[in-house]
């Protein structure tokens, strides 16, 4: 399908929608400039330091870690409905021993302005660098929070990707509408 360029937040509202019924699918390369797509369940975005920044969580046991302490790039794509079984296996299996998109027939694209690839089949892709990093703290977590999401320790770094482009199919809505009902 052919993208348009858009805002970094023109389609917020049908973004955080997917995230949170299925997830998104954040893509790093490492120096091999490989693609290996991972599911996130959590990012948010705004402005910060005048940019537009996007806030993606990895924990340091993750194979998309290392890859973007390779190449401190990455992007963020919503996958229409119809991939929520990709997403569920970006999810589960490891792209240290797979490669996801061979696995769910999903297709690496160039992106415009960073080296990692968007997915071809993607209705919004998002194209960031970063340009900050954080530890998640445990001592500065409510004590909940640790129970609950982190039993193991595997604190995250939180990534802040400055928004350089932003792309989506001129019929988005339409195609998200399926996770927006």
């Amino acid at each position: 399908m052919n993208k348009q360029p858009i805002g970094p937040f023109d389609l917020w509202q049908e973004t955080m929608t997917a995230l949170t019924r299925g997830g998104l699918l954040l893509c790093t390369a490492g120096a091999d400039g490989k693609s290996n797509p991972m599911t996130i369940g959590w990012m948010t975005g705004g402005v910060i330091w005048g940019k537009p920044i996007l806030e993606v969580l990895v924990r340091p046991s993750r194979y998309s870690f290392s890859r973007l302490e390779q190449n401190a790039e990455f992007t963020v794509n919503v996958m229409p409905r119809e991939f929520v079984e990709a997403i569920q296996i970006c999810g589960s299996a490891s792209g240290r021993t797979t490669d996801k998109l061979a696995e769910t027939r999903m297709t690496a694209t160039p992106a415009q302005e960073v080296k990692v690839s968007l997915i071809e089949e993607a209705v919004i892709s998002y194209e960031c660098r970063v340009v900050h990093t954080n530890e998640v703290v445990p001592q500065r977590l409510e004590q909940g929070i640790v129970t609950t999401f982190y039993p193991h320790g595997d604190f995250h770094r939180v990534y802040f990707g400055e928004v350089l482009a932003a792309c989506a199919d001129a019929d988005a809505k339409a195609r998200l509408a399926g996770w927006l009902s």
